[in-house]
């Protein structure tokens, strides 16, 4: 889409640089709390730009550590289109972090209260995976894959 009055904005800002997600504050050590983080990651995972971008290129994002090295290989076609590349990047963040929430023990999902989605690892360590899906999308570095290794290596 393209809106005279926000090239123009963008330009003076940069970017939008991110996620906000809004939520009750339940409790965090009760089956509310275990519900809040399942809908939470849940949602985060839908990801609709990515998963379209993805299998248009014959990708098939099934929330795996394979999937993020194939999406690494994808032509970035997208960089044309300063609107597409932002959408884009957060939903690289946010499948990326979707994918380590799955696949390694301990991690889930943490709304900060400006609603950044970031995630928290086992060891306390939060990873902000909105951003590295913007530097993916705008420069291919890092890659998500090496990210997800180094992530999962604790």
């Amino acid at each position: 889409m393209n809106i005279p009055f926000l090239g123009n904005w963008r330009k003076k800002r940069g970017p939008a640089l991110g996620v906000a997600v809004l939520s009750a504050g339940e409790g965090e050590g009760d089956d509310n709390g275990r519900e809040r983080h399942e809908r939470i990651a849940e949602l985060l995972s839908e990801c609709e730009l990515l998963r379209a971008q993805a299998q248009q290129a014959g990708v098939e994002l099934d929330d795996s550590a394979d999937s993020l090295e194939a999406l690494d290989q994808l032509v970035p076609r997208w960089r044309d289109d300063e609107e597409t590349a932002t959408w884009l990047g957060n939903d690289a963040g946010l499948y990326l972090g979707t994918v380590v929430v799955r696949t390694v023990p301990g991690a889930r999902w943490e709304i900060w209260p400006n609603g950044q989605p970031v995630v928290r690892l086992a060891s306390g360590r939060e990873i902000h995976v909105v951003e590295a899906g913007h530097e993916w999308a705008d420069n291919g570095v890092p890659e998500l894959s090496q990210l997800y290794a180094e992530i999962a290596e604790g």
